[in-house]
């Protein structure tokens, strides 16, 4: 019998349809799999297998009485983010401790209403700061791809998934979901999709509800899928978009059926290559990998631009204060009062002072120590308003930009993934893996990535697509010409599942 989870999203969905398995026969497959991988990924921090099954019984009786909704009894994992009604919600932090939230994200409920079924929770950068899923509480998520020649039989020779979201791009990489849901704030599903040789996209600002995620930036954050192919993202975002009263920054837009695109090609698209993203150090790989995908595109008949984009020098630096601060502000609920973990003081303020030196980790003390810094009385001016004003200018490089063409074509990180540890100990290096994705959450646009090739060290490299503000469809029908191009790549060897 086929290995059911082997299936892409579109597989599954066609199997299902066709009753050549059940809903609950293709959930078992995947609980059967986590419990026999997840030792070694770490991608889940939670499974919820009953809560699973549960569904996948009640999809099995709409699949039989032929009322199928768009996911019907298709298994995701559900990035630990997004709130869920009674299952624990941590943020991957012990300051949430064992909070279950009385609610359900409005992304969550609507894959849930689509007939999605939920294998767990998967493991994140905590409070979704970090892009090697290294500061999670629950440990770090280790990558199911492997540099050429390495066992991984030695630390060094495990790679990270990427991050914030390198439990979504993990457990998608090793077959451990359909897909998975996923958020972007820097390039934290972009980066770890590209890493692992998966298909991220992070919509515009406002295509999907912000309602019931757990905060870091809110100006930046957005939901999005990481997925196996561009079809399976495209079917994703379709059920996860929405406007929701509840999230005052939700957009009311139409949602338009991705999938219905993709077949449309890209002939006479003019697609811009802006020449700052060549930036100093990055590798000849890489640059032959954004080459590739130029000539991918011209020879399916898109015209190339070179466009300029000069203010992309100073996005990483200004998001670095914009993020922060904002995470400063949201962060400062977590005090022990109401929800979470709660260490005793002598008094109030001592209460405070010990629950959030046991509850937050290193990274997110560093970012809320920044955020607090840039805005406090006297350096608001000096870092954080000037940093909203080189936003507005990065916004308006690509609003020129637009004026000469649809689409912009750029790597999507200018390395390779790092081993664990490699660059933990650099908060400034492992800054620098956003340099490409930046600006797209800045500026609040579109950004996919799509894996395009390999590196010499045998490990996935990826392309970035940047959009028009809400025409995620050009991303998806010039994404389908690179993953065309490119082919689909599997992880090589499934170590994880030997043991």
């Amino acid at each position: 019998m086929t290995d059911l989870t082997k299936l892409t999203l579109s597989q599954a969905r066609d199997g299902l349809a066709k009753k050549s398995f059940s809903a609950t026969e293709l959930t078992n497959a995947f609980i059967d799999r986590i419990e026999k991988a997840n030792a070694a990924i770490n991608a889940y921090v939670l499974p919820t297998p009953e809560h699973a099954r549960a569904q996948a019984a009640e999809s099995d009786k709409r699949l039989k009485a032929g009322n199928a909704r768009p996911l019907e009894g298709l298994p995701l994992g559900n990035k630990d983010l997004f709130c869920t009604n009674g299952i624990r919600t941590t943020a991957c932090s012990k300051i949430l401790d064992d909070f279950k939230p009385p609610y359900e994200s409005t992304v969550g409920q609507n894959l849930w209403d689509a007939g999605a079924v939920m294998l767990g929770k998967l493991n994140n950068d905590e409070f979704a700061m970090g892009s090697s899923n290294e500061t999670s509480a629950f440990g770090n998520v280790v990558s199911p791809w492997r540099r050429k020649g390495k066992d991984g039989k030695r630390s060094t020779d495990k790679l990270v998934p990427g991050g914030s979201s390198g439990g979504s791009s993990a457990a998608v990489a090793s077959d451990l979901c359909l897909a998975a849901t996923a958020t972007d704030t820097g390039g934290s599903i972009r980066q770890p999709a590209a890493l692992t040789g998966t298909v991220g996209i992070k919509p515009t600002y406002g295509r999907c509800s912000r309602w019931g995620i757990v905060a870091f930036a809110s100006s930046l954050d957005q939901a999005g899928p990481i997925a196996k192919t561009v079809r399976d993202s495209a079917i994703m975002l379709k059920a996860m978009a929405s406007h929701d009263l509840k999230d005052s920054t939700s957009v009311e837009a139409p949602v338009p059926d991705y999938e219905a695109v993709l077949s449309k090609g890209v002939k006479g698209l003019r697609v811009g290559v802006p020449k700052e993203y060549r930036v100093d150090g990055m590798s000849k790989e890489i640059g032959k990998l954004w080459d590739d995908g130029i000539a991918w595109l011209k020879a399916a008949g898109a015209t190339i631009h070179e466009i300029s984009l000069p203010h992309t020098k100073y996005a990483l630096p200004a998001y670095y204060i914009v993020a922060p601060a904002e995470c400063s502000s949201n962060l400062a609920r977590y005090d022990g009062m109401r929800y979470g973990l709660r260490i005793e003081g002598d008094n109030l303020i001592d209460t405070y002072e010990k629950t959030r030196a046991a509850g937050f980790g290193k990274e997110v003390r560093r970012r809320i120590l920044i955020g607090t810094y840039v805005l406090s009385a006297g350096y608001y001016d000096a870092y954080y308003l000037k940093a909203q004003k080189v936003r507005t200018l990065i916004k308006r490089d690509f609003d020129e930009a637009w004026n000469k063409v649809d689409v912009v074509l750029t790597p999507t990180t200018p390395s390779p993934a790092f081993a664990l540890g490699e660059k933990s100990g650099d908060p400034l290096a492992m800054y620098l893996e956003d340099i490409f994705t930046v600006t797209v959450n800045m500026a609040g646009l579109p950004g996919m990535s799509v894996p395009a090739g390999l590196s010499s060290e045998g490990t996935p490299l990826g392309l970035q697509l940047i959009g028009k503000p809400f025409d995620e469809e050009t991303l998806f029908r010039t994404a389908q010409v690179i993953e065309d191009a490119a082919g689909r790549f599997a992880a090589p060897d499934e170590w994880w599942m030997k043991g």
